[in-house]
């Protein structure tokens, strides 16, 4: 009877660790979902806070109209239309890791509309309105993109064309989804601060803490999958651009010091079909519009007229 117990006790430890990283990592209930005015910490975002919080106060005094749909495993999706005026491009924008639509989009959705186009901004599942309470890091998140994909598809028509937005984990989301059936509205991709694979990421932030990255990685892997019943290698944005021909636009500041830099020089060398990588000296994590909202904003038009 005692070594019932040795071994009852031995196998909860060994699913301790997985399921404190499951919660770490990938749990999102309501309570604690970021607000569209959390700005992180940190030096980097000290200096464009006062630009970043009169940025999202202009884009909460937008009107706007609210869209539900239904992604592929039923959860439901919320999004923000913003309607500049009638048979404009539209816009799909992609949020990051723990963020909201509109902190992270408080500068892209200015410029959007200052180039002339409709803009969706995206509650990812299990941030915002939006429900389900996993983030897995691109896996499914692609597959709701290619759902918005579609809804602009069918509500705007053959006519109306199509961006794919997103910053950080929005950015390998929208690139991920590149790998998917698309509509051929699509004209393009516009990803700033992407990583290359969740696991990559996941790596990275682990070393950073002074963690064994290697053996905890696979802690994380083995987490995801018998907890949340997916698999991180479906988050990969190098497998999804060597396939796809849609142009991309990566955007990367160079003093990133969450996702490096190098992660894009990596996406833009897998890529197989069009592709620019402008990169930021001195800008942070997502913050290269606000580091140099002209030059940021001469690169997407550049974009946009190839």
């Amino acid at each position: 009877m005692p070594l019932l117990w040795i071994f009852a006790a031995a196998a909860a430890a060994a699913l301790l660790l997985p399921l404190v990283v499951f919660l770490a990592a990938f749990y999102s209930p309501y309570r604690l979902r970021t607000g569209d005015d959390c700005i992180p910490s940190g030096e980097q975002y000290r200096a464009g806070r006062g630009v970043m919080l009169s940025l999202i106060r202009e884009m909460e005094a937008l009107p706007f109209e609210e869209i539900r749909i239904t992604a592929f495993d039923g959860v439901s999706l919320r999004a923000r239309y913003y309607h500049l005026r009638d048979g404009a491009p539209v816009q799909i924008q992609m949020h990051g890791y723990r963020g909201a639509a509109v902190r992270d989009f408080c500068g892209g959705n200015r410029l959007a509309r200052e180039l002339g186009m409709n803009t969706l901004a995206v509650d990812q599942r299990a941030h915002g309105k939006s429900g389900g309470r996993l983030i897995t890091f691109g896996a499914r998140e692609r597959c709701d993109c290619q759902s918005w994909a579609r809804y602009v598809f069918l509500r705007f028509g053959p006519d109306t064309p199509l961006y794919l937005a997103g910053v950080s984990m929005g950015a390998a989301t929208v690139l991920m989804a590149a790998g998917l059936e698309l509509p051929g509205t699509v004209r393009g991709i516009i990803a700033d601060s992407p990583y290359s694979t969740a696991e990559a990421i996941i790596r990275k932030v682990i070393g950073g803490l002074h963690l064994p990255a290697g053996p905890l990685t696979a802690v994380v892997r083995f987490a995801a999958r018998l907890f949340g019943g997916f698999s991180l290698r479906d988050a990969d944005a190098l497998a999804a651009v060597a396939s796809a021909q849609i142009p991309i636009l990566l955007i990367h500041g160079e003093d990133d010091r969450f996702v490096p830099c190098d992660m894009s020089r990596e996406i833009a060398a897998a890529c197989a079909g069009p592709h620019t990588l402008v990169t930021f000296p001195g800008a942070g994590h997502g913050l290269s519009y606000i580091a140099d909202p002209g030059r940021y904003k001469s690169a997407v038009e550049e974009f946009i007229a190839h």
